[in-house]
């Protein structure tokens, strides 16, 4: 299946399930629904990442990226606004309030999800709305920074390089810091701001501000990240804001100072949700070619979303309002996190130099004659030419 066809189809069953939810009537049928909710939501987004790495190069891709995870970051903030609104529905049609929420948010990706499936390219070469010329002008533009090809195909050579890959693991574990935080602070973040004494509705309200927040910062990263063309300098500038806001929650007196307790929620999301864009991003420029990187992203976000198991048994209500083992293992999450990622931009700096003094002396013309095309391709980030993403 094509990467557009796949997206269509996990949008389309995100869509129908996330409606389902709002009908079911027992423990067994939220559980059932809510894992393959789950499953859809997990297919959608490496493909999704992966598409756009099919369109742009190396240094343009964040911004890129960025755009298309915003709208994860604005339905936070949007989110809270349409529960607000839709809770007012509370008893129409015999349905409480909650149950319409799952119902009309659903419904949405299932009529987007048709237009997708007939609209959406996979890529430059087979995008109507290009020509001939501009075409040819993007595909060479990719081959020549990557020195891979822009295919779709997936080979089995490129699963099991992709699994014997150190780097795709060091990957996953950078990735826990975003992971379970984000997977249970969405949830969790309206019940924190309602202990602080606020009712419901205006505790939705008050999450806006937060995710807002959080997405203009990681439009910022990732248009600063592309310019400089680095990654893990802001994967550890966010988790140490990160750091410093859950340090702030456990330490706080929140039946007291309910302004501060507040503030350093800003920090939290800023921290968790910034980063997320940078790791796929880093994900995607040191894996080529395009076969292996798009396993390699399915391999990272499959791996990385196992933290969401963690994420949501550790915010436990006879904790409320401190919360102290879920702020306390986030927290810890992350400080492993940041050492992770400076271990591995370490290592990848070395990688690098290490190619510097092979080249030494050489010109890139002798080098790429020693291969054939089909070898110059399956070489991929172990090529003496590629030079990895710090």
């Amino acid at each position: 299946m094509k990467p557009s066809q796949w997206i269509a189809v996990m949008m389309f069953v995100w869509g129908i399930i996330m409606t389902l939810t709002g009908i079911v009537s027992s423990y067994q049928g939220l559980v059932a629904a809510r894992f393959f909710l789950g499953l859809a939501e997990a297919g959608f987004f490496p493909a999704a990442a992966y598409l756009l790495t099919l369109w742009y190069k190396r240094y343009e891709i964040q911004s890129r990226m960025a755009v298309f995870y915003t709208a994860c970051s604005f339905s936070g903030a949007f989110g809270g606004l349409l529960a607000f609104a839709i809770e007012k529905m509370d008893g129409i049609g015999g349905l409480a309030g909650w149950r319409w929420i799952f119902i009309i948010e659903g419904l949405f990706p299932v009529a987007c999800s048709i237009a997708v499936w007939f609209i959406l390219p996979d890529k430059p070469e087979t995008a109507h709305f290009l020509t001939v010329e501009e075409k040819a002008f993007i595909i060479n533009c990719l081959k020549v920074e990557t020195g891979t090809d822009n295919t779709d195909k997936v080979a089995w050579s490129s699963i099991k390089d992709t699994r014997m890959d150190w780097k795709i693991y060091a990957m996953t574990v950078i990735y826990q810091g975003v992971s379970v935080g984000v997977y249970r602070f969405t949830g969790v973040l309206p019940t924190v701001v309602e202990d602080m004494g606020y009712n419901s509705a205006t505790a939705q309200l008050m999450t806006v501000p937060i995710y807002m927040s959080a997405v203009v910062f990681v439009l910022i990263i990732a248009l600063w990240s592309d310019h400089i063309q680095t990654r893990t300098r802001f994967i550890i500038g966010c988790y140490s804001v990160a750091i410093i806001g859950f340090i702030a929650e456990l330490a706080i007196p929140q039946d007291r100072l309910f302004g501060v307790t507040y503030l350093f929620l800003f920090f939290i999301a800023i921290g968790i949700y910034g980063p997320l864009v940078c790791i796929m991003c880093l994900c995607a420029n040191n894996l080529a070619p395009s076969s292996k990187r798009a396993v390699g992203l399915a391999l990272l976000v499959t791996i990385g979303n196992f933290g969401g198991f963690i994420g949501s048994n550790i915010f436990l209500q006879s904790q409320a309002p401190k919360y102290p083992a879920g702020f306390g293992t986030c927290l810890g999450v992350l400080i492993i996190s940041t050492v992770s990622t400076i271990a591995l931009r370490l290592a990848l700096q070395r990688g690098n130099k290490r190619r510097d003094e092979f080249m030494s002396g050489k010109s890139a013309e002798e080098v790429r004659a020693q291969y054939s095309d089909a070898e110059w391709v399956e070489l991929g980030d172990k090529s003496p030419l590629f030079r990895y993403t710090l």
